[in-house]
């Protein structure tokens, strides 16, 4: 029996083994806010979609009650909007305070007035303030006014009002859609109350404790304590303090005749050359007073005359936009209030036409003549001394005179156009008898 020495196993020659290694694997998708938007918002209608088949008067009451704030949230915003007053017309220095401010600011056309808020112009300024009712308030030169009402609704009457601390102020009001409606202005313990279609002119003197208010237009009520007077056009309220109220009539102011409102008037010459302001005759005036100015509120006059007859010769202009307006005086050396303003435009010749004008054809009609021409779109035209209210955006026009008497008579049409050029044509017709 042969016995064998057990062998020691042989070591491998493979690498021993490695510890296991455990891999994380990840994976992604990249998601975007408009994905997680549209998600968000599928998640929320189904809710609500559940919501309204569940508890169908729940859902329906509160969507009621949600469209119904958010309805007058957007109508509260447009009617506060709505219900400020603008300033229209600006001249010169005028400055505000607002009801809840202690600071005086520079008024531009962003301004945006209220109840409450104060107004006070320069001996430089004046102001045109525009109510949304179409009611207007001109805040003359060194005046302090306080808005003491604005009540606006687009069912319901309307009503704006405006204290005079001092100064003078005109008012005009529009043809109100509610009979209801009210305009006033007051001073001291007595308020004028204008009606539809009305114009009037009021002053306040608080040093003399001297007021007036006169109505150019329409009528309206003054009222002071158990006072009650009726004022028509051309009659004037004095309101002295310890008096009663005096009523009395006051002088017209004249109707202009040239120049036309806004017509363009072209000569040689416009420092040298004579211009003929007329107007109609005031009964019981004695003399009348021509101002020219350079803006529309009258806070810088460049020329005028005091004449005794209708008419006056102005020269030394510059060629440029004027204002004009005239005065009556009676013999007992009272003041008609102004009349109404005009405005023209002062334009060079020049040696050549400076822009389109052309007349077509004329035809008549009875006594009536018709022009028809074509010109630059923009262009302002006078036929005859009548401006030619609609021109065609290409230029085109058509326009009937005033009736003519039979027989020969020449159409005379002046232009001008936005850069300053001129033109002027005519032609001759013949009106049948």
């Amino acid at each position: 029996m042969t016995t064998q020495t057990p062998t020691e196993p042989r070591p491998s020659l493979s690498p021993p083994a490695q510890p296991k290694i455990h891999r994380v694997e990840v994976y992604w998708t990249t998601v975007t806010y408009k994905t997680v938007a549209v998600y968000v918002l599928l998640i929320v209608g189904i809710i609500l979609l559940a919501l309204s088949l569940a508890f169908p008067s729940w859902y329906s009451a509160a969507y009621t009650k949600l469209s119904s704030a958010v309805g007058n949230s957007e109508t509260e915003g447009v009617s506060v909007e709505q219900r400020q007053a603008k300033f229209v017309n600006l001249d010169g220095k005028v400055q505000v305070k607002r009801v809840n401010s202690v600071q005086w600011v520079e008024a531009d056309f962003h301004t945006a007035l209220d109840k409450g808020d104060l107004i006070q112009t320069g001996a430089d300024g004046a102001a045109r303030i525009a109510f949304a009712d179409g009611t207007e308030y001109t805040v003359k030169s060194d005046t302090l006014v306080t808005v003491e009402e604005n009540s606006m609704g687009s069912d319901r009457p309307t009503s704006v009002a405006m204290r005079i601390n001092t100064g003078a102020v005109d008012l005009a009001t529009p043809n109100w859609s509610s009979p209801d409606s009210k305009a006033a202005v007051s001073v001291e313990d007595a308020t004028a109350q204008l009606r539809s279609n009305s114009r009037a002119a009021v002053k306040a003197d608080p040093q003399k404790k001297e007021n007036e208010i006169l109505v150019s237009g329409g009528s309206a009520e003054v009222k002071r304590g158990q006072e009650r007077i009726e004022l028509a056009q051309w009659q004037k309220a004095a309101i002295t303090t310890g008096s009663p109220i005096q009523k009395s009539n006051v002088l017209a102011p004249p109707d202009l005749i040239a120049p036309l409102n806004l017509a363009p008037i072209v000569v040689e010459n416009p420092k040298t050359s004579p211009l003929e302001f007329e107007w109609k005759a005031v009964p019981d005036a004695v003399s009348y007073t021509l101002r020219i100015s350079t803006t529309a509120m009258f806070t810088k006059t460049v020329g005028g005359a005091k004449v005794s007859g209708t008419s006056a010769d102005i020269t030394g202009l510059d060629a440029g936009d004027y204002f004009w307006n005239v005065i009556a005086t009676d013999a007992k050396n009272q003041n008609s209030e102004v009349s109404e303003t005009f405005k023209f435009t002062l334009a060079k010749q020049g040696k050549t036409q400076d822009m389109v004008l052309e007349i077509v054809s004329t035809q008549i009609h009875g006594r009536v003549a018709e022009i028809i021409g074509r010109t630059e779109p923009g262009a302002a035209l006078i036929v005859n001394g009548q401006p030619v209210p609609n021109i065609s955006p290409d230029g085109s026009f058509r326009h009937f005179t005033e009736p003519l008497e039979p027989g020969p008579h020449t159409i005379v049409v002046i232009g001008q156009n936005r850069r300053g050029g001129t033109a002027k044509q005519q032609v001759s017709i013949v009106v049948p008898r």
